[in-house]
C-alpha cells in the first residue's frame, strides 16, 4: 500500500502544470491524481492508519 501511495506522489508531481510538457492540460490531472490520494488516505485512515 505504501508503494502505492508513493507511485501516486510521483505521478501528481510529473503531472503538475509547472512542468513544460503538461503546461497546456491545466490542473485536472494533478486535480484528479489529488483526489485518488485522498481518497486512498481516507481508505488507509479507516482500516487503521499506517503500519511502518
Amino acid at each position: 500500500m505504501l508503494i502505492l501511495l508513493i507511485i501516486l506522489v510521483v505521478l501528481m508531481f510529473g503531472s503538475s502544470p509547472i512542468m513544460p510538457y503538461s503546461r497546456d492540460w491545466g490542473y485536472y490531472p494533478s486535480g484528479g491524481l489529488g483526489l485518488i490520494v485522498l481518497v486512498l488516505l481516507v481508505v488507509l485512515l479507516m482500516n487503521g492508519g499506517l503500519h511502518f
